[in-house]
């Protein structure tokens, strides 16, 4: 059965991006502390036992998965933009866009008696359309420990070429064994599901994915935490959510005023209260710029 390399919490961003492209997917170890652990779950288990079972095989008939999680807790937030992470992933997208985005956040519980999920790719969220690039940093937070016996996430490690109808065989299928505090960190790419839970407990993690700047979420950041909560935020957690210009000219909006009452284009973060109306119409001047030197070659 293969294993999954390690790191600890202190890995440079550099180490754990040549392992996510050499095989597809890693554990980072010891990343939360007890108390955070203890302070996520206080804020977001009345979310978790509110939240339905799954409709269907794949999303799971004992699986509850809970979203919104920007919107609904403080220390979610903490970890949509936990340092390490968010280095990691700028790293390893941003050859294939000008700004990484948040694209979706979800809490996942396997009750005991799940069966296996199906081994599929995340990426597959667009079709299969997307075989030249690499469109999404994903992870799997662990709030419980992670066993093969309780549900750990089943991984692939070096399927990363593998042609999207292949099945793979047992001995390829490895598992995302790890104590609480650990995430797993896996590439849009890589073969994985969820694990088979026999034992008698839950096993809970939260799936939090980034993805280009220039795609369509998953989860629908705008629906999902609107601008009335949104604009409370840090600027940096807003741009994450998508409240700015994913492009040069991409993602721009003009408010439906009456005529002469407001801006024809203004980005996003423009709902927000954020957002200088009196320049170029689109982009910063650092986006304008990165543009500029990718028509030239430069990039």
């Amino acid at each position: 059965m293969p294993r999954l390399e390690m790191l600890p919490a202190t890995a440079a961003p550099e180490d754990v991006v040549a392992l996510l492209k050499r095989d597809g997917a890693l554990i980072v170890t010891d990343v939360l502390s007890p108390d955070d652990l203890s302070r996520i779950l206080s804020e977001t288990q009345p979310y978790i036992d509110a939240t339905e079972n799954g409709r269907d095989d794949f999303t799971g008939h004992l699986t509850t998965r809970t979203g919104a999680l920007v919107a609904r807790s403080p220390a979610c937030r903490e970890l949509v933009m936990n340092r390490m992470v968010t280095d990691a992933a700028n790293l390893f997208l941003k050859p294939f866009c000008e700004r990484i985005q948040l694209h979706l956040t979800q809490i996942i519980r396997i009750k005991p008696g799940q069966p296996k999920q199906a081994i599929h790719r995340d990426r597959w969220a667009w079709g299969v359309h997307l075989k030249f690039l690499e469109p999404q940093f994903n992870t799997i937070w662990a709030i419980t420990d992670f066993t093969k016996e309780n549900g750990a996430t089943q991984v692939c490690p070096g399927s990363l070429d593998w042609p999207d109808d292949y099945q793979p065989t047992d001995d390829q299928i490895g598992y995302a064994e790890m104590p609480a505090g650990s995430v797993l960190i896996y590439s849009g790419g890589v073969f994985h599901g969820g694990g088979a839970n026999v034992s008698n407990g839950d096993r809970i993690g939260i799936n939090i994915t980034y993805t280009l700047g220039w795609l369509r979420q998953e989860e629908n950041q705008y629906l999902s935490c609107p601008p009335e909560i949104a604009r409370e935020f840090d600027p940096a957690l807003q741009e994450m959510l998508g409240y700015a210009l994913g492009g040069y000219a991409l993602g721009y909006y003009t408010p439906p005023l009456p005529p002469g009452e407001g801006p024809e284009v203004v980005p996003p973060e423009y709902v927000l209260g954020r957002g200088d109306t009196g320049g170029s119409q689109f982009g910063t001047d650092e986006l304008r710029a990165e543009v500029a030197a990718a028509i030239r070659g430069e990039k």
